[in-house]
């Protein structure tokens, strides 16, 4: 049983959502169940005592104190104060550890009172801000880790957080970083700017383990992830049947940072699933659609990145057969989530917090635990059966069941499964293109994936050439089909 309390305090009309989803994410982390308990608003009994009253006596109980400080201020007593701010100094009183997260709100919005307590805080304490669920929950991850082990109750950090033996800043890429950087501003308001040092950034995206680099941070920033963790990779494979079966058809290993491996993993599903073409009677763009929402691929794919147990010796395994597509990963879910929850709103519980949290920010995951709803949201609207999902030996599986789309005399199928990623770029390939216009037209993320599994093998097989062989990397550079790629379009259609 756990020896101690954390009191999560906030305007009770405001952060509702964020109450419950910490006490969740406390009680349902393997490492925090054991030394702590939550107690939010809602866990108040009906009693004969004032629940201001009830609220300082948690207080008083509480091992640790952490304040929500949001937009409003909250309802005030007779002298003009708001439970928020007794609770927070009568933790000030008694010398309670208090953690202070800021919610971020359009200035001039917040309550002049809220303001000044908020300002207080400030002067008293390392306050943390944040604007996202994921963000709140990534910040008092690092936070209680940091107090247990000020307080000599833990001397081994859970893996994300925990120092990578042998790595240092310099296994780490800035060119990696400064991409994070740059989409978390695009798609986060994320404050730091591309060029940030990299000790500044990561002490700001809690991947430091004092001036170590943490595990998250060789998986998500380092030049060569596999030196250290040699089992963070991603296994693709291809069956044109029901069943495993050798020799298999296609098999890709993926390696690199953690965003490397969900791009090119994808991209592998996407080249090979069913993609049709409607007619261009609805605008100057014809329609495309795959038989399988990309939306819902790439999420099975990241859950099983982000949220695989990276100390197993087991890899990723992302499979697709002729009739489902099956994602597996090392780990299991949280004690107080079951697979019955999943369908229904539930708190996100991530086994890393560090590695959720950049996902998030580069908007590769959206709002924390929303993602597994929009897959059950995306298989409905697209006609395809619930997502399922299983615990077998230790592995999380999730099983997305594939549908050709039906088709109407004016759709005329793109690709089939059998058709090679280069008759797919044949396909695609009017005129002159570019590369970054075959890219897209192709629905792939991966740029070097791209080249290399595609664009290079197309152009060694002589099916397109450049239109400035002398200057492979000129930023001119555009590609057209040649007679040879003429005849075997011709042939495949």
């Amino acid at each position: 049983m756990p020896s101690s309390s954390i009191f999560i305090s906030s305007v009770q009309r405001e952060l509702a959502e964020e109450r419950r989803a910490l006490k969740a994410f406390i009680e349902g982390d393997a490492l925090f169940r054991r030394f702590f308990s939550a107690f939010i608003f809602e866990d108040l009994p009906a009693r004969d005592q004032r629940a201001n009253h009830a609220y300082l006596d948690a207080v008083e109980r509480c091992s640790v104190y952490v304040g929500l400080f949001g937009q409003d201020y909250g309802s005030e007593d007779p002298e003009g104060i708001s439970p928020t701010q007794r609770e927070f100094e009568h933790a000030t009183r008694l010398g309670k550890p208090r953690l202070i997260f800021v919610k971020q709100v359009a200035p001039g919005t917040r309550h002049p009172k809220m303001e000044v307590l908020v300002r207080a805080a400030e002067a008293q304490v390392i306050r943390r801000s944040f604007g996202s669920l994921s963000e709140l929950t990534a910040g008092l991850y690092a936070s209680l880790i940091d107090h247990l082990e000020r307080t000599g109750a833990l001397r081994d950090k859970p893996f994300d957080a925990a120092a990578c033996p042998g790595a240092s800043l310099a296994d780490l890429s800035q060119e990696r970083l400064d991409w994070l950087l740059e989409r978390a501003r695009m798609e986060r308001a994320y404050p730091l700017q591309p060029g940030t040092s990299m000790e500044t950034a990561l002490a700001h995206l809690n991947l430091l383990d004092g001036s170590a680099p943490s595990h998250a941070a060789v998986l998500l920033l380092g030049r060569e992830p596999q030196r250290f963790l040699i089992s963070s990779e991603v296994k693709c494979m291809h069956f044109h049947g029901k069943e495993v079966q050798k020799p298999i058809p296609s098999y890709q290993i993926y390696k690199g940072s953690v965003f490397d491996m969900v791009d090119k993993a994808l991209d592998f599903v996407m080249s090979k699933i069913d993609r049709r073409v409607g007619t261009r009677a609805e605008g100057p763009q014809a329609p495309v659609a795959y038989e399988l929402p990309q939306e819902v691929v790439a999420e099975a794919i990241v859950n099983a990145v982000a949220h695989r147990d990276y100390a197993s010796n087991a890899s990723v395994q992302v499979m697709l057969f002729a009739d489902r597509l099956e994602v597996w990963n090392p780990g299991e879910l949280p004690p107080s989530l079951t697979i019955a929850d999943l369908p229904r709103p539930h708190a996100s519980i991530p086994r890393n917090p560090l590695i959720a949290e950049s996902l998030f920010l580069a908007h590769y995951v959206e709002k924390a635990g929303s993602g597994i709803l929009d897959m059950f949201a995306r298989c409905r609207d697209a006609g395809l059966a619930a997502p399922a999902f299983r615990q077998s030996g230790g592995q999380f599986i999730q099983t997305i069941a594939r549908a050709h789309l039906g088709g109407t005399p004016e759709v005329t199928p793109e690709v089939t499964p059998e058709v090679t990623p280069e008759v797919r770029l044949l396909r695609v390939l009017q005129g002159e293109m570019s590369r970054r216009e075959l890219q897209d037209a192709m629905g792939l993320k991966d740029s070097e994936h791209f080249r290399k599994a595609i664009l290079t093998p197309a152009l060694a097989a002589g099916l397109v050439e450049m239109t400035i062989p002398g200057s492979p990397k000129s930023r001119l550079q555009k590609y057209r089909r040649t007679a040879l790629g003429d005849r075997r379009l011709q042939e495949d259609r």
